[in-house]
């Protein structure tokens, strides 16, 4: 699971994704229950077109008596949306956003001890990392809390990401439950804002090795 990454301001994200700049947003190191950036859907979709939303990374559910959840929700195992209760109403309700990243930073216990890895696009571009969304509103107050959550997906089989995350002794090699980001590209972003359930379902999938530029975070990567 990722709990933590680096996002890019929005003047950046506006001219990668073509989205209209509404925060003065200027980057920064994001950390579950922080606050940080993400694209969804326009409000007004009197045309699909995204929107810049700043919001909590730990979505917040509807059900939920308050925006402090004594659980966390910073990461969505896809495998499990249109069952688990924090996730299903936001999936079944197409809130799927894009979380903006320059870099996403994973745990490697293959030392004995916790090394974070940092992961980069190979190609020196921004990733789009597959997320949910949600408004959550106090009934008494009317206050108003934007959140969001990052979706992972099993990567028992993805040579790169099954090296990350301390594994469990008490299960074999290929069954440890490895997690890993679902990236989405670019040229994906309208199918996964604006597509049916399963249109956006067909592009959750893992990212080739060759797409990560990874190395140790004390290596300067």
């Amino acid at each position: 699971m990722c709990t933590r990454y680096l996002a890019p301001d929005a003047a950046a994200i506006e001219r990668y994704w073509q989205v209209d700049t509404r925060h003065p947003w200027r980057g920064a190191e994001v950390f579950p229950r922080a606050q940080g950036l993400f694209i969804r859907p326009a409000r007004d979709l009197t045309e699909a077109r995204g929107e810049q939303v700043v919001g909590q990374w730990g979505l917040v559910p509807g059900f939920a008596k308050t925006p402090k959840l004594s659980y966390s929700t910073y990461n969505a195992r896809f495998e499990e949306l249109a069952q688990k209760a924090s996730y299903k109403d936001s999936w079944a309700k197409g809130r799927r956003c894009v979380i903006p990243a320059l870099s996403f930073d994973e745990p490697n216990w293959e030392s004995g001890r916790n090394v974070w890895w940092r992961f980069h696009r190979a190609d020196g571009g921004v990733w789009g990392l597959a997320g949910l969304w949600n408004t959550w509103v106090d009934r008494t107050t009317g206050e108003v809390v934007e959140s969001y959550t990052m979706l992972t997906l099993n990567a028992d089989a993805c040579p790169l990401m099954s090296r990350m995350h301390k594994p469990d002794p008490q299960l074999p090699p290929d069954r440890q439950d490895k997690r890993s980001v679902v990236p989405i590209e670019l040229e994906d972003v309208d199918q996964w804002l604006f597509g049916t359930a399963r249109d956006a379902a067909a592009l959750v999938r893992l990212a080739p090795d060759d797409r990560f530029d990874a190395r140790p975070a004390s290596s300067g990567g």
